[in-house]
């Protein structure tokens, strides 16, 4: 671990201010932020700062929870990312997806035509940093602006939280 979770006793009104945005007061702390958040947390501007975007993708993004995350999946895979990769399997499941299709999704694999469209983008976004236009109206089949808009930001903030976890050798919590 390069730069390990900030210790319990260095939290303070700055940095659980950091969190409010993100975490209710009761979770305001090293064990209930988890490792990631308590890593970022090191630098509480950057954070706020952060997590504001990271609230609007994982909360109010107009992408359907399930599509969010078969594109977090993707990235956290070809990213190598296993901190990105096991929180969002548990999210994965919860917006619907089995277990046959995580696995999938990280081998930029679905059984569903858009689904494939949609993990192809991934994979061109974090290839080439731009969508090809038969890749944008592909995705306007059954995407609207704001969501593809939406999966752009996703693609690239989780692939640079996925820089960032890696960098700092964050680790999953069981892992401790």
């Amino acid at each position: 671990m390069r730069l390990p979770p900030l210790p319990a006793d260095e939290w303070d009104d700055e940095v659980r201010a950091a969190l409010a945005g993100m975490l209710p007061a009761g979770r305001q702390n090293p064990a209930g932020a988890g490792n990631a958040l308590a890593t970022l947390v090191r630098h509480p501007d950057l954070a706020k700062a952060f997590l504001g975007f990271n609230v609007h993708l994982l909360f109010r993004s107009t992408l359907p929870p399930r599509l969010r995350e078969l594109a977090i999946l993707r990235v956290a895979a070809r990213r190598a990312c296993t901190y990105e990769s096991g929180h969002h399997e548990h999210l994965a499941a919860k917006a619907g997806l089995t277990g046959d299709e995580i696995a999938a999704a990280r081998r930029g694999e679905a059984a569903d035509d858009f689904e494939r469209t949609l993990l192809a983008a991934v994979d061109e976004l974090d290839t080439t940093s731009v969508l090809r236009d038969d890749s944008w109206a592909a995705l306007g089949k059954q995407l609207d602006d704001r969501q593809r808009m939406d999966l752009i930001f996703t693609v690239g903030a989780y692939g640079l939280l996925a820089m960032a976890f890696n960098t700092f050798g964050v680790q999953l919590e069981n892992e401790r």
